[in-house]
């Protein structure tokens, strides 16, 4: 079971890499099928700026591009301006047109509306794109989460509708997917209206948005509460969740497919999971099932054995946990791509025993 796109199947559960700006940092494209990544997520935001969505269209699309043959959905760049904006108001602001905003004081202001959004994402030729939303703090005020959630069910109608005068000439094989991102904070009533809404319009797909942990680092009560309130059978993409307990939670509260820098990032910085056990043993019970190692830890510099025992990806099998703390001593760019390559295939290991049905021992 999985979600069919113009570029092949994602499969269920799936976990996409961020490739923001076009790039799983450290990896290349072969790296990740051999991990066994079935899609990448790119930021349209982002790729706009650099290289530009009219200059890698004119290369061919981002698959052409990137030389990535398989499934790409592009976030529409709604959570990374609100962060600049929250960083730094004079680098932008948002009215119901849409955002505008610049990523240095240098540069000058770039305005993404629903529609420009929509735009750049089939100059980018992905294979499921996400409307344009507007996220929250779960700390602002009910009168900010409101309006979030008005101008993120307005801008999903407008969404929709240049998405339909985009694919009005394309055959049913070649047509993109469209996904809509549910807000409303911490309230259920706001999470509800905006599924209500998001569905009477009707879209491929459905995303968590907004701020899916809390202090604690576990899922939010609205996690689990937005997966029950649409229907089962709709593709469900948890954004942004990506702690692999966080993962295996989500997923068996209804989600299907996920994106995170996380394990990439933690990878470059020399932080690696390990299993407790294999993953069919495991249960999944908590946080329980893996722990992580530190490779700059001087103990690592004599361990003639793998990252991970039970691993079966290239790092693990060829290279032993003191080379691997030699090459990141060094500053040798191999050391981040190991690195990387051991952290997915990791990921694929839980997703392949999800979809095995490893028992829950929760």
């Amino acid at each position: 079971m999985g979600l069919k796109t113009r570029s092949g199947e994602l499969p269920y559960p799936g976990f996409l890499p961020d490739a923001t700006r076009g790039v799983v940092k450290s990896v290349s494209a072969e790296d990740l099928v051999e991990v066994g990544i079935s899609g990448i997520m790119v930021n349209s935001i982002h790729l706009a700026g650099q290289p530009g969505v009219n200059a890698i269209s004119r290369l061919g699309g981002i698959h052409k591009f990137m030389g990535w043959s398989g499934p790409v959905m592009s976030d529409s760049g709604g959570f990374q301006v609100y962060s600049l904006i929250a960083e730094q108001s004079k680098l932008g602001s948002v009215s119901d047109k849409g955002f505008s905003y610049r990523f240095s004081m240098d540069e000058e202001k770039r305005l993404v509306t629903p529609e420009k959004s929509i735009i750049h994402q089939f100059r980018l030729g992905t294979d499921v794109m996400f409307c344009l939303d507007e996220c929250t703090h779960p700390d602002d005020s009910e009168e900010r989460q409101v309006k979030s959630c008005e101008r993120t069910i307005a801008w999903a109608r407008r969404c929709k509708a240049e998405f339909e005068n985009r694919i009005a000439n394309l055959n049913g094989d070649a047509q993109p997917l469209l996904f809509a991102v549910v807000q409303g904070g911490s309230s259920t009533e706001l999470r509800r209206l905006c599924v209500e809404q998001l569905l009477e319009i009707g879209f491929d797909g459905y995303g968590f948005g907004g701020w899916p942990v809390g202090a604690d680092g576990a899922l939010v009560d609205t996690v689990y509460q937005v997966a029950e309130m649409l229907p089962q059978e709709l593709p469900k993409h948890a954004l942004g969740i990506g702690k692999p307990e966080n993962l295996v939670r989500a997923y068996r509260a209804g989600y299907h497919l996920f994106d995170c820098a996380l394990p990439t990032r933690d990878a470059r910085r020399k932080r690696l999971f390990v299993f407790n056990e294999t993953p069919d043993m495991t249960g999944f019970k908590g946080s329980e099932f893996y722990h992580y190692i530190y490779l700059q830890d001087a103990k690592h510099a004599v361990a003639s054995g793998p990252v991970d025992e039970t691993c079966d990806c290239s790092c693990c099998k060829n290279y032993s946990r003191a080379y691997l703390h030699h090459l990141f001593k060094i500053g040798d760019a191999l050391a981040e791509r190991l690195a990387t390559i051991h952290n997915l295939r990791f990921y694929v290991r839980i997703l392949n025993a999800l979809k095995e049905g490893v028992a829950d021992d929760e």
